[in-house]
């Protein structure tokens, strides 16, 4: 079964407490984090990752957020912060912008490395280049984790689920962290009845099937 790793913005200024928008408690997943990148490297795993990559102006930032849809400024381009942490370097990555690109799918067809989407705002699909990857990688299982549990994660689960379902997803839990995190019982409860599997870190990285 081919199966990619879907790293969701494991980002500076998400993950570590000095970051611009940290996630609360999304350092304690670091070690998981870096556990899995490493696993999947070892094993020939592809990882797709996300990243918010921002410049001023960019409709989910404001002076005034709601911490729902519009939030501080964060990952601005160029800056530290907007790095993935080093626990989850990728390996070669091919970086696909945020900008249409007809040859994005040939272009992943060609390269054996990691994939980086870049992204203007907190649902990857907003990268008109995400279908093109998905189906130059054809997976049949993608295992996703990262931050955070209600914005992007969300979005990337849902999003895939309603465009690809007979691809096989699974969300590790013990490797996501909310923003709110008294909305995550419910997320998870609606995408266990929508047919995500729920699975945690030790499972993946022995190899086992969702638990």
């Amino acid at each position: 079964m081919v199966t990619i790793f879907w790293d969701v913005d494991t980002q500076y200024d998400f993950m570590r407490a000095d970051g611009r928008l940290y996630v609360p408690d999304a350092e304690s997943i670091v070690p998981v984090l870096k556990a899995r990148t490493a696993y999947a490297h070892r094993h020939g795993i592809r990882i797709v990752a996300s990243a918010d990559d921002h410049v001023p102006g960019h409709r989910e930032l404001s002076d005034r957020p709601d911490f729902l849809t519009t939030f501080p400024e964060h990952c601005m381009h160029g800056t530290p912060g907007q790095r993935k942490i080093a626990e989850t370097a990728l390996q070669d990555p091919l970086v696909i912008g945020p900008d249409a690109d007809p040859g994005a799918g040939a272009r992943v067809r060609g390269h054996r490395g990691d994939i980086l989407l870049l992204k203007h705002w907190f649902d990857v699909f907003t990268n008109p280049n995400v279908p093109a990857v998905i189906e130059a990688l054809a997976p049949e299982r993608i295992v996703l984790y990262g931050v955070a549990t209600d914005v992007c994660d969300k979005h990337a689960i849902e999003g895939l689920g309603s465009r690809y379902p007979g691809i096989e997803l699974w969300f590790v839990t013990d490797a996501a962290r909310a923003i709110h995190p008294d909305q995550v019982e419910g997320l998870l409860r609606a995408w266990r009845a929508a047919g995500v599997r729920l699975t945690d870190s030790a499972a993946i990285l022995a190899g086992k099937a969702a638990a």
